[in-house]
């Protein structure tokens, strides 16, 4: 069975991507990059247009007091009486404000030295102030009343000439004033105040307003829309965008893996999305590996089933045949041999029963235990003390050739399975040994691998057989040899957990100058562990 534990694989290095100079992941960038453009764009246009307003505004304020410093200058020049103590000639002055035409949204109020109104443009131009009326009542209402201001407008009213006296008031004082305020209706106009000097006498005020700052606001906004179109549509955008590259991808994936929970697939198959290179690509090859994994998995389970099921059953086939030959039987001679046949059947039942439970087992031992470094020396030297010391007259015995310098075989894995790898490896070496031999393992260091090799003197492996005998119960032997000493699962079970390691185990036969067989070596390497 395949081992869900790879030690040795290295892990999917991530794929570049752009926006580095963002944290998180590529998709968390592409989402906050979205969504902070539609920001910038609204900022940016809010910031411009504040700018622009701010100087239209400025702009204003410089016309108006030009134009105010230049007629207080023509009244000071035209209009001024008496002496030592100069005043203001207000008919002379009002007249003078005459000539100057000013435009519809323009306004020029002249006030003498005790801030009384002299003359007013919009009362030289005969303007009329309109305003819209409040709609009619109903007749039950009884009574007609004249209402024609209603109490809202009235406190405007008076607002704006408080703060018109105000602005007055500070320019009599010999400041010139200029500024934004509201008018009697309620809108913005800007006002500039400027004292009429007469040497260090003021003798009035000469206040020109503009109301036309709510056209230049309205403008400004008019010129903020299309940012906020622009806004809009790059959200808008980002949210289609998101929607193609995230939320449809998900719901495919969704919909593939239901498909396996479902099993009418084996495996999830994206390739579109797979040659992505963002996080759903990740995702996506993710999850085709680890259902092409599982898909491998349940394919070596039913094999492994089907192949448990044949090898049971010829022991069994076996045992039955001999049990009811037994009763038939009265020879004694080869009622003794159907005895030995049921005997080498019920030991080869139960060495398969105990390698099968084994290989199962394996997969969960391995991923259950951390990997920790392993002096594999000492761990071989204590698996061979232990066939020294129980080893018997006229048995096979094992022999250790340690690795030459001194220093230690450091490797990192398991210490159960790599134990396992080498009895499996030297039971297998006794077991085509003849009787009374040896079977030599030996460590060593090579090329950055810890090296160990089991050798024993026995017929050797045909040359076709070389990679077969690491098959599942691969039980070929040799004539003469012992039947049912062997389960054929553990030579499969030794590279099953060498691969998991990291390592590679190998088959391979020992001849002489001759090309005669002297016997096979297994060699297993590990990658040394750094210290």
């Amino acid at each position: 069975m395949a081992s869900a534990t790879d030690i040795g694989k290295p892990e999917r290095a991530p794929r570049p991507s752009g926006f580095r100079w963002l944290p998180g992941s590529k998709l968390g960038r592409l989402i906050v990059a979205l969504n902070l453009l539609g920001l910038v764009i609204l900022i940016s246009g809010a910031l411009v247009l504040n700018e622009l307003r701010r100087g239209l505004v400025n702009a204003r304020i410089d016309s108006l007091s030009t134009q105010g410093e230049l007629i207080a200058d023509i009244i000071n020049r035209a209009a001024t009486v008496g002496e030592p103590e100069p005043e203001m000639d207000a008919a002379l002055a009002a007249d003078i404000l005459q000539t100057f035409k000013s435009p519809t949204t323009q306004r020029a109020r002249l006030f003498d030295a005790n801030g009384r109104l002299v003359a007013d443009s919009d009362l030289v131009a005969d303007r009329v102030e309109t305003r819209e009326l409040p709609p009619a009542r109903p007749r039950e209402d009884g009574g007609m009343r004249l209402d024609f201001m209603p109490h809202t407008a009235a406190s405007t009213v008076a607002q704006a000439e408080k703060a018109l006296g105000f602005e007055v008031g500070e320019a009599l004082k010999g400041r010139k004033w200029a500024g934004m305020r509201r008018g009697p209706e309620g809108d913005r106009v800007v006002s500039v105040s400027v004292p009429i000097r007469h040497v260090r006498a003021v003798l009035g005020v000469i206040t020109l307003e503009a109301s036309d700052v709510d056209e230049i606001i309205a403008r400004e906004r008019y010129a903020l829309a299309p940012f906020i179109l622009i806004a809009i549509a790059v959200n808008l955008a980002s949210i289609l965008l998101l929607n193609v590259l995230v939320a449809q991808p998900v719901r495919r994936l969704a919909r593939a893996a239901d498909r396996v929970r479902q099993a009418r697939a084996r495996a999830i198959s994206l390739p579109d999305l797979a040659r992505r290179d963002d996080e759903i690509g990740d995702l996506t090859r993710s999850l085709e590996d680890m259902t092409h994994s599982l898909s491998e998995r349940m394919d070596a389970i039913e094999a492994f089933a089907a192949d448990v099921a044949h090898e049971i059953r010829n022991p069994l086939t076996s045992l039955r045949s001999a049990v009811e030959t037994l009763d038939l039987v009265k020879d004694p001679a080869a009622r003794e041999r159907l005895l030995g046949i049921l005997k080498n059947d019920v030991q080869r039942l139960d060495r398969l029963v105990t390698d099968i439970s084994n290989a199962s087992r394996l997969d969960a031992e391995l991923s259950r235990d951390q990997p920790r470094m392993v002096d594999l020396e000492r761990l071989v030297g204590e698996i061979v003390a232990l066939y020294q010391a129980t080893a018997k007259p006229g048995e096979v015995t094992v022999r250790l050739e340690r690795a030459p310098g001194g220093e230690p075989l450091k490797v990192m894995g398991r210490e159960g399975p790599l134990g396992q790898i080498f009895r499996n490896l030297i039971d297998n070496a006794r077991s085509f040994s003849p009787p009374g031999d040896a079977v030599t393992v030996a460590l060593g260091r090579e090329r950055g691998q810890v090296v160990s090799r089991v050798s024993d003197n026995g017929p050797g492996i045909p040359p076709e057989n070389l990679e077969t005998v690491f098959e599942r119960f691969y039980t070929s032997r040799p004539k003469g040899a012992a039947f049912g000493g062997n389960s054929g699962l553990g030579l499969s079970i030794a590279r099953q957990i060498a691969e998991a390691h990291g390592g590679t185990l190998r088959a391979e036969n020992r001849t002489d100058a001759e090309g005669r067989v002297l016997g096979a070596t297994f060699t297993l390497s590990i990658p040394e562990a750094v210290l």
